[in-house]
């Protein structure tokens, strides 16, 4: 595959909520809705919860799949998590393809709450957060790492760390809601007892870690699991970019879940699975025996690549929070000829040569392909 040259066609092919046939690799992506239940949030009177409770587009949305046109019904699947702060699903369209190809499985590609579009437009429209960007640059100073691209999240950040939690809990539910569907047999596209494996990007990956060990109604216990760019402990991830959330946004999220949120786990706090599975990823010394001998108790059904220019997701973080053994037997850190980002590992455009890129791209992919086949 030429994916720089994919990457160009499937962006200009796909439109979002609309089915469409790729007649190139007989594909169909289908879109089909979901209503989240919005529940379990642990602290329902936060008054973030009172806030975005508001925000329809996250109540009420559509999920594409990508689908083999000559597969009526599945009885597997993929699930593929992107990264936080997302806006569209553009860099995942050849991900997505690619391993329908490779695989012959669905590939089912799930909003993160507030995330693509779980967000108001306003949220990717200068226009509408100039005033957001001008509050922020007083407050901030000279901070490079502010950008429109990330002003909405550091402000919502900012103000009230717990959406960290809250959004990411709300999401594990949802999670939990599709592959329920899936697994009865209430959906068009797969069979009753659909086995779905999980392919997990960057935050997509501590999602799906805290998810697998929460393991809310037994729903993941026999799902294989593939971290890219991701799988390390919260503690060490750098959120500061452009892409993701400014300086302050970081800072405050750090010190928060660091140093305060561990106070919702005081003696007298009802704490379920999921508070407890996301307080286990925080910091390296939280549950550590119980967490890495999770991850590898999972043996085979564990993989992931971690890249060597990663900035944001650093490696070090990944046997803290899988043990040592289990990183250096289930973990591939890999290096490209070409610039890269954790943001943007495969660059499309510019002076990257495409013909590096691509390879870049078939060297991770087939192997995410092979483990998912």
């Amino acid at each position: 595959m030429k994916y720089s040259q994919r990457y160009q066609e499937l962006n200009s092919q796909f439109l979002f909520g609309t089915d469409t046939h790729l007649i190139e690799s007989n594909i169909d992506i289908r879109h089909f809705p979901f209503q989240s239940s919005g529940k379990a949030i642990l602290n329902e009177s936060s008054p973030c919860n009172e806030i975005d409770k508001t925000i329809i587009e996250n109540q009420s949305f559509v999920y594409p799949v990508f689908m083999p046109s000559n597969l009526k019904k599945a009885d597997k699947a993929i699930l593929l998590l992107h990264g936080l702060n997302e806006r569209n699903w553009n860099k995942y369209l050849t991900w997505a393809e690619y391993l329908c190809i490779e695989t012959g499985k669905p590939v089912i590609l799930f909003p993160i709450a507030f995330h693509i579009n779980r967000s108001p437009l306003s949220w990717s429209n200068p226009r509408a957060l100039q005033d957001i960007m001008n509050i922020r640059r007083q407050v901030n100073g000279e901070d490079r790492s502010l950008s429109f691209a990330n002003v909405a999240l550091s402000e919502r950040i900012s103000e009230k760390p717990y959406r960290f939690y809250s959004s990411g809990r709300q999401s594990i539910n949802d999670l939990s809601a599709l592959f329920q569907q899936l697994k009865r047999g209430n959906h068009v596209l797969f069979k009753e007892n659909t086995h779905i494996d999980i392919f997990a990007y960057s935050i997509g990956a501590f999602l799906a870690q805290i998810t697998m060990l929460a393991n809310p109604h037994g729903l993941f216990s026999a799902s294989k699991l593939f971290l890219f760019c991701g799988g390390g402990i919260f503690s060490s991830m750098v959120g500061q970019s452009r892409s993701i959330m400014d300086k302050l946004a970081f800072k405050t999220l750090y010190d928060y879940y660091l140093n305060q949120f561990i106070k919702l786990l005081n003696p007298g706090t009802k704490a379920d699975n999921i508070l407890n599975s996301f307080n286990t990823m925080i910091s390296a010394d939280r549950n550590q025996a119980e967490r890495q001998h999770f991850f590898s108790q999972l043996g085979n059904n564990l993989k992931g690549i971690s890249l060597w220019n990663d900035k944001v997701m650093l490696y070090h973080g990944i046997p803290e929070a899988l043990g040592a053994d289990c990183a250096a037997h289930h973990m591939d850190r890999l290096d490209f000829s070409f610039p890269y980002t954790h943001e943007n590992p495969f660059p499309v455009g510019g002076l990257v040569d495409a013909s590096e890129v691509d390879a870049g791209f078939l060297k991770v992919f087939t192997e995410i392909a092979r483990f998912f086949s």
